[in-house]
């Protein structure tokens, strides 16, 4: 478990992630994070969970839809 410190950054609010956690989260300055709610309190995750949703509807209508993509992309 990793201690965060909740600090001031300009007229913000923040917590800043020691190197260690940015590794483990395979993420650099500049990247974005996501702070979801859980049942067992809150996650950072790299992940958008809102994009994860639509690449598996996107995935899903590529497999209905292959025959009509394989001509488009003649």
């Amino acid at each position: 478990m990793l201690k965060l410190k909740v600090t001031g950054i300009g007229s913000s609010t923040g917590v800043v992630l020691p190197k260690e956690a940015l590794a483990r989260l395979k993420v650099a300055k500049g990247d974005s994070v996501f702070l979801t709610e859980s049942s067992d309190g809150f996650r950072i995750t790299p992940y958008d969970p809102e994009f994860e949703d639509q690449m598996t509807l996107a995935r899903k209508f590529m497999r209905e839809r292959r025959d009509a993509l394989r001509e488009l992309a003649k």
